[in-house]
């Protein structure tokens, strides 16, 4: 092929594309690191108090959606690199700064007030942040790469899941948490310096910003998706989905790691791999499987609808959470034997990556297709909102459950109500019509 069309064909050779991707990738791991680090220190610092975790993860939760929707208004009005770098910037530093502070207080409790009021924080500038970075490519990418973009962002995602992550139990296990937190802190600030010289076509808005003009923005936003019945089926199966979904990976997999793994006699591979380290390797294998399915996708066309595949791939998911509960229960609660768990639970992982890159590219790319480019800001932190909106109960309540009931228990409740979700979307019409 001829270099000059395969430059033309392949989406990297867009110079804001590379700043994005290189400077989102380098936010990512520094995300990817710190929620690793926060969630096991919580646990460390206070008994494996599985209840104080649910809290912290809900309220960092609930800020995040009350700020996504200003994120939407500023991300329709104002240059988006400029809310991406300042949003990096300010992160980096508060980070940076409640370090320091935990280096004057060294209380463990004192810690705890700080991780709370850090997470709360950081979310509130992610949930500005997130809404506009989430709709940067159309402004600085062709329509008909859109797919080819999304890919290969979902690939980064997945290469920093696999060394991201796998780096985030190696670092934690070797550096005082001080450290670690500085180091993280510095990569917010590098992405913002990438992020400073991204540069595209933007036409501010005329009118000033009041707080009337925002609440009007996020009606129309609302207004606009009314009249999209599709995109509102999709919101509300993607609530639930989440609400069920989401308590694996941020309360089961910390806790089971550090009670069932940790407090075993003897582990798989104990003598290479610490107790977090497994859990990297659970996470590893879940952004292998990403890896795969994005590199999939990222030599398709796009499909013109992608709703009954996202059902598909739905269940799916609910099918390895169902087989997860299970053996779960037979072979740690019930046997006492981790190892089993271990092995089928990180195989299952590399099926649900893949089943992630299949269900996340296509709605993002469809989103990006067929809202308006002036609404797409309001749209996707409305969609944001929707699609998370139980996150933060979720959080509170599979901690509660854990700490009272189990791990058993929340499994089999979680794997049930993602089913029922996922049976619905399948047989819905409207699902179809995305």
């Amino acid at each position: 092929m001829n270099t000059d069309t395969a430059k033309k064909d392949n989406v990297f050779f867009n110079r804001n594309f590379r700043l994005v991707f290189f400077g989102e990738l380098v936010s990512e791991l520094g995300a990817l690191i710190y929620s690793f680090a926060v969630g096991f220190y919580i646990l460390q610092i206070s008994n494996n108090n599985a209840f104080l975790q649910g809290l912290y993860l809900a309220l960092i939760g609930v800020a995040l959606l009350v700020f996504t929707p200003v994120g939407g208004v500023l991300g329709d009005r104002f240059n988006i690199a400029k809310i991406m770098y300042v949003c990096d910037f300010l992160k980096g530093g508060i980070i940076i700064f409640a370090t320091a502070l935990m280096l004057l207080f060294p209380e463990a409790s004192t810690h705890i007030v700080i991780l709370f009021v850090l997470g709360i924080l950081g979310n509130i500038i992610s949930g500005i942040f997130t809404p506009a970075a989430g709709v940067l490519l159309p402004h600085i990418v062709e329509e008909g790469k859109l797919q080819q973009a999304n890919s290969y962002f979902s690939i980064k995602r997945s290469l920093n899941s696999i060394a991201g992550i796998m780096l985030a139990g190696i670092l934690y296990a070797a550096l005082p948490i001080h450290t670690l937190f500085f180091l993280i802190g510095a990569c917010f600030v590098a992405s913002g310096i990438s992020e400073t010289l991204i540069r595209y076509e933007h036409t501010p808005s005329k009118e000033q910003l009041t707080l009337r003009v925002a609440f009007n923005d996020m009606r129309d936003g609302m207004n606009y998706l009314k009249a999209k019945k599709s995109i509102l089926v999709l919101i509300g199966t993607l609530l639930f989905i989440n609400f069920f979904f989401s308590p694996l990976g941020s309360n089961f997999i910390p806790y089971f790691i550090r009670t069932d793994v940790a407090g075993a006699g003897s582990y798989l591979l104990d003598n290479i791999l610490t107790p977090e380290l497994w859990s990297s390797v659970i996470n590893v294998c879940i952004g292998i499987g990403t890896l795969a399915g994005a590199a999939i996708l990222s030599s398709r066309k796009p499909a013109d609808k992608c709703g009954h595949t996202v059902a598909v791939c739905l269940c799916v998911i609910a099918a390895l959470m169902l087989s997860s509960a299970l053996i779960y229960w037979l072979t740690v609660d019930r046997g006492n034997a981790v190892n089993p768990f271990l092995i089928a639970f990180s195989a299952g992982c590399l099926v649900l990556g893949v089943m992630i890159a299949w269900i996340n590219i296509p709605i993002s790319t469809t989103m990006m297709r067929i809202v308006d480019r002036d609404k797409l800001s309001k749209v996707n932190s409305i969609m944001s909102m929707g699609s998370q909106g139980m996150i933060p109960l979720a959080s509170v309540l599979a901690g509660a459950v854990l700490q009272g009931l189990g791990s058993s228990v929340l499994l089999l409740i979680c794997s049930l109500g993602f089913t029922v979700t996922a049976l619905l979307a399948l047989k819905s019409r409207s699902m179809k019509e995305i």
